[in-house]
């Protein structure tokens, strides 16, 4: 078996050290929410910030998984992912709707795909938001660091009464990590739900690096959620440490949080991303909620 941070990519002994992991659980297999699939020249953008160590990263972020789209999804299926996202982002006005015309094929194509949709603050966002969901979006991706917009900018007021009104899930980079953003944290956050009490969100990533502040707004509001995507590894322990003051409530918190990986965009393998969250050692009926149950639940998988 390969060790928790070897990276054979593709290989069958990956996905056997993956598996090993959900079937020692009784699993059927893992809900990752948060993953990345985009048009290509768009990830051939990404990608290319990521290798440069652009500023928002700030150290060196090798892609993991950097192969063609259909070798991506086999990898995926070939670790047991049930269901999982396309992840995908705006950075600039005029955006949105095209991104979301290629996630709907995208997911018409691939069925164990939740339907992912975007969007940012521009004059008509609400519209195209309400077409979105009427057209089966199951869940919205919101880049607050990369997209450089307030999630409480007044363009977003009908974004957020639809999606409040849906109860359609939004996955959401609000924290300030890697690198903190004009819009990043958590008082955003704070402000937004003072107004939608009710809006489903998943923030990304535990919140990084302002976990004691995220993990209290899902405390406070029943439809807030957090994902786990990188947090716990070596990787983001390096910098951003999880406190393992708060495991405690975290456990206690087990029904709202989520598995996400970030693949393909991820600096180790994926046992490794698994791994990180089992070896917080909060119990078996903790880590099957986390890597299965509470995704099951929310998405109606199963």
């Amino acid at each position: 078996m390969c060790d928790d941070h070897e990276v054979q990519p593709f290989s069958a002994a990956e996905a056997s050290s993956v598996r090993e992991r959900w079937e020692r659980l009784g699993l059927p297999g893992i809900i990752d929410v948060h993953t990345h699939f985009m048009p290509r020249r768009v990830l051939d953008k990404v990608w290319a910030y990521f290798d440069s160590a652009g500023p928002m990263i700030g150290r060196e972020w090798p892609i993991a998984y950097r192969a063609e789209e259909g070798t991506r999804v086999d990898t995926l299926r070939s670790f047991g992912v049930l269901a999982y996202s396309s992840m995908l982002y705006p950075h600039k006005p005029g955006m949105a709707q095209w991104l979301n015309s290629w996630a709907a094929d995208f997911a018409a194509e691939h069925p164990d795909c939740l339907h992912t949709s975007t969007f940012y603050p521009e004059p008509g966002a609400g519209d195209y938001v309400r077409t979105a969901i009427d057209a089966g979006t199951r869940v919205f991706k919101s880049h607050v660091q990369v997209g450089e917009y307030s999630p409480i900018d007044p363009l977003l007021d009908d974004v957020w009464g639809a999606i409040d009104d849906a109860q359609t899930p939004v996955v959401i980079h609000c924290g300030s990590g890697p690198a903190s953003g004009t819009f990043t944290g958590p008082e955003p956050i704070e402000t937004l739900m003072s107004r939608f009490p009710t809006l489903p969100l998943i923030v990304a990533h535990m919140g990084t690096p302002e976990y004691a502040e995220f993990l209290s707004l899902a405390e406070r509001f029943e439809n807030i959620r957090l994902d786990t995507t990188m947090s716990f590894t070596d990787f983001s322990e390096q910098d951003a440490p999880y406190p393992r003051d708060l495991l405690p409530r975290v456990a206690d918190l087990g029904d709202k949080i989520l598995f996400g990986s970030d693949f393909p965009n991820i600096p180790y393998g994926y046992t490794h991303a698994v791994a990180a969250v089992l070896r917080l050692d909060l119990g078996d009926d903790w880590s099957r909620r986390v890597l299965h149950d509470n995704a099951a639940s929310l998405f109606e998988i199963g």
